[in-house]
């Protein structure tokens, strides 16, 4: 399906008409599972790129509004739910702008300062109400559940990836992370806390975006950010603001080198963003402890 302006703006003309005259525009690095569009200077539009992400809009729509008076910073606020129409076939939604740069090294002040206030954020969402959240499952790629639903794909990731990979090594890792069980009561996570999905100003964190993968159960997960961005004293300082014992460490390591195994490997479809350096992510898990 193409998800263009043009069809943005078909279906802003027949359900919202009041904005037809706002200009249409995409958003540059606007995600894989969502295109993005700019909707005047104060909104953006998103629509599901598949049907494996059709779910997360009703879901999003319900629990933002839930969320966001007990974060410390500021996350989507959506304003409308878009149904099919004019070719598109699942719901979509309207949400207000919030301004910001996507994180990256050369953005930010100080690595360490932005990795604790990131885990202050994390921790405060953490510590919401869970009660009736959606627990893993297809909607968010089964993030907050167990690693084992990835057992297969990650050993034939690693086999692929042997020539150029210690493949014993990744494999300890693996199976350290898939041993690290979980036992604690179920909290709120993100389910995708990427560099793409921060925000940044004036060098400091301002704004986190993209909550389709959000979800209730265990929030290793969401440290995966500590090998996508952080390197050394902030790493160190995003695992001892996320208060994350050995044993969540583990899994969160299983979480970031299931995926970058799985890219690297060529099994899945992701943005070039995230396929830029799958490799060097294995690598430094492998060396990282």
């Amino acid at each position: 399906m193409v998800i263009d302006e043009p069809l943005v703006r078909r279906l802003i003309a027949e359900q919202f008409p009041g904005w037809i005259d706002l200009p249409v525009r995409p958003v540059a690095s606007g995600g894989w599972d969502n295109r993005t569009f700019r909707l005047g200077d104060q909104m953006v539009v998103r629509l599901p790129s598949g049907q494996q992400y059709a779910s997360q809009v009703e879901k999003a729509l319900r629990w933002l509004p839930k969320l966001a008076s007990a974060l410390p910073l500021p996350i989507p606020e959506p304003l409308a739910m878009g149904k099919p129409g004019a070719g598109y076939l699942w719901k979509w939604s309207v949400y207000r702008w919030l301004p910001g740069e996507i994180a990256a090294p050369e953005r930010i002040n100080d690595m360490a300062q932005f990795a604790t206030a990131l885990g202050t954020f994390l921790k405060a969402l953490q510590r919401t109400d869970p009660t009736g959240g959606p627990g893993p499952g297809p909607h968010n790629f089964h993030r907050g559940g167990s690693l084992t639903i990835y057992d297969a794909e990650a050993r034939q990731a690693i086999a692929a990836l042997a020539p150029v990979i210690d493949a014993a090594a990744a494999t300890q890792a693996w199976e350290r992370a898939l041993n690290a069980r979980w036992h604690g009561s179920p909290v709120w996570l993100h389910g995708d806390v990427s560099p793409g999905n921060l925000l940044v100003e004036q060098g400091r964190l301002s704004a986190v975006i993209d909550f389709g993968m959000l979800g209730v159960g265990d929030p290793a997960c969401d440290l995966s950010i500590a090998w996508t961005l952080f390197a050394g004293e902030s790493r160190t300082a995003f695992r001892a603001s996320m208060e994350a014992d050995s044993a969540m460490w583990a899994r969160a390591r299983g979480w970031t080198l299931w995926k970058a195994l799985i890219v690297a490997a060529g099994q899945a479809q992701t943005n070039a963003v995230e396929a830029a350096e799958p490799l060097r992510i294995v690598k430094d898990l492998l060396t990282d402890r």
